[in-house]
């Protein structure tokens, strides 16, 4: 693995990142979709397929497509953080951040001491090339991206307490889970939503951290931009391939007509 975080450095030099995610815990899905050109792969645990075993494969295999990754972990969990850092992971996005006290025990897991309180096994682990990167636990830290996610009403009203969080890099509008704080479940495009993003995002620009989300209806990768988010994840291996799949049989529908009624189109933001 390389030591250097490039989407780090990408994005803290002022370009903007589009990736994708990886739902299913396929390791070849990763390497693929690495190999396609994105700048990030995320490697979603909180909802994706897999365990730490599969972390560790798919790391692996974004490595050597010359990818980098994300790593989304299922919980603000001290534990978790801990195995995938050691497992060679760079970025790491936390979910479900509300409070500044959270996205401060975030960080602390992720920073060795004195800044924080990670358990110390750098000289054998995956991150340092098993002990074989010289002064890898002190140079730790330059090389993390920590992303935390504000996904309810409570997180917005916290967001420039969050986004101050020493430690913290960026902050990550998890919009999906924001209409449903406020019993908008799947209704992206309402006002209320809507408004709601915007305050966080206001929060957010005024702490000069990164900003990052997925799309929505309205709200696609070219008009994020343009609203100053630097980092997008867009799609997800598993609706390229349903979307893939659904094209090539509408193609050849007249062709080979098909027995089953043609599946639902309907697509979840995001993903």
């Amino acid at each position: 693995m390389t030591s250097r975080n490039r989407l780090k450095s990408k994005l803290l030099s002022g370009e903007r990142a589009l990736g994708v995610w990886v739902m299913t815990g396929a390791v070849p899905n990763a390497e693929i979709l690495a190999h396609a050109g994105y700048d990030f792969v995320v490697i979603d645990h909180e909802h994706g397929a897999g365990d730490t075993h599969d972390v560790f494969a798919m790391l692996r295999a974004v490595d050597a497509a010359d990818g980098e990754a994300v790593v989304r972990i299922g919980w603000n969990d001290q534990t978790l953080l801990k195995r995938v850092l050691d497992a060679g992971a760079r970025s790491i996005m936390v979910p479900m951040v509300e409070t500044a006290e959270e996205a401060a025990a975030a960080a602390a897991s992720c920073l060795y001491p004195p800044r924080g309180r990670r358990g110390y096994a750098a000289s054998a682990v995956r991150a340092s090339n098993y002990g074989t990167v010289p002064g890898y636990a002190h140079a730790a830290a330059d090389e993390l991206l920590l992303i935390v996610q504000i996904e309810t009403a409570e997180a917005v009203a916290n967001a420039g307490a969050i986004a101050a969080v020493d430690g913290v890099d960026m902050v990550f509008i998890g919009i999906n889970d924001l209409g449903a704080s406020i019993g908008r479940l799947e209704q992206l495009d309402h006002p209320d939503v809507l408004a709601l993003a915007a305050q966080a995002e206001d929060a957010i620009k005024a702490s000069g951290k990164l900003m990052g989300t997925v799309p929505s209806p309205g709200r696609d990768p070219g008009v994020l931009a343009g609203k100053g988010f630097h980092m997008v994840a867009s799609a997800a291996d598993v609706s390229l391939l349903r979307d893939g799949a659904r094209a090539e049989l509408t193609q050849w529908a007249d062709a080979f007509p098909r027995v089953r009624p043609a599946p639902s189109t309907k697509k979840g933001a995001g993903y």
